[in-house]
């Protein structure tokens, strides 16, 4: 086939998607992972495109290997508890320099040069996000980690109804008045719900959830993947992933976690039949069962 008509048919092939689509919320989280392995002018790429044929992206990003890298170089020593930072008022300062003083600006600055337009900010702001103190679920003390308790969604409505694109760093305000660091998948499945949003999209540096002896799961329920987790399959930084996919179903309509090291990820997973990574929806039955 002549290579401006196979292109003209992968357009046409996209129609319905977009038609689909078209003036629907999308709530995607660029992780730091992701981000690392990534093209990230691909990913951007993608979703200004998502902007301009109607769709209403919504950009949350962490930054968990350039804090550490940070923390680090600064003599702190990053530590985890269940995949979620251990954060003093020491880690709280560097979280707030790279994300809102480097990565989020950087995000915003690469989507106008693509051609887009963004705003940044953080849960803060607003308050679009207010959080209690979070504890383990050993009951290890985290520090200043938030738990989200409330959106107040006027921030991101006010950017999107504006044509732009909200770039949203994962850091809540607590009832004390002080930030707090907020697990960026939370955070994405906390804005999903609220919002409304028809998808919830986690961007990765891995293809997907696996079983127990690897396999790539295409597909997953509420059930198979609380299972999963209980059973040990799903562990570390996994764990906030799968469990943000599952409260995202208290109202989005699916989640994907997919390898943001592939290109054009995004456009793959919206825009045709075949998808990539693994997608959780009410009642879907995975595949790998059947």
């Amino acid at each position: 086939m002549d290579e401006r008509l196979r292109r003209a048919h992968t357009l046409i092939d996209a129609l319905p998607y977009i038609r689909r689509f078209s003036g629907h919320t999308m709530v995607i989280k660029l992780g730091g992972a992701a981000a690392a392995g990534a093209d990230i002018d691909a990913v951007l790429q993608d979703i200004v495109l998502l902007r301009f044929v109607g769709m209403r992206p919504v950009l949350v990003h962490g930054g968990g290997p350039e804090i550490s890298s940070l923390q680090e170089r600064m003599g702190m020593t990053p530590r985890f508890v269940n995949g979620l930072r251990v954060t003093d008022e020491a880690t709280m300062e560097v979280v707030k320099m790279v994300l809102t003083g480097k990565v989020g600006p950087d995000l915003v600055s690469r989507i106008h040069r693509l051609g887009g337009s963004a705003i940044g900010l953080s849960g803060e702001d607003g308050p679009t996000l207010l959080v209690r103190p979070a504890r383990s679920e050993s009951g290890e003390d985290l520090g200043r980690v938030g738990e989200v308790d409330h959106v107040n969604v006027e921030p991101i409505l006010s950017i999107l109804d504006q044509g732009r694109i909200p770039v949203v760093a994962s850091i809540g305000l607590g009832y004390d008045g002080e930030g707090y660091n907020v697990n960026a998948d939370t955070v994405a499945a906390e804005l999903a719900v609220a919002l409304r949003a028809t998808k919830l999209i986690l961007l990765t540096d891995v293809d997907g959830v696996h079983d127990r002896d690897g396999t790539l799961l295409s597909e997953l329920d509420r059930e198979r993947a609380t299972a999963l987790a209980a059973d040990g399959v799903i562990t570390g930084g996994m764990l906030p992933k799968v469990k943000a996919a599952l409260r995202a179903l208290d109202g989005v309509e699916a989640t994907h976690i997919i390898d943001g090291r592939v290109p054009h990820a995004l456009l793959l997973e919206l825009l045709t039949p075949e998808g990539v990574g693994t997608m959780f929806g009410p009642g879907v039955v995975a595949v790998d069962d059947r």
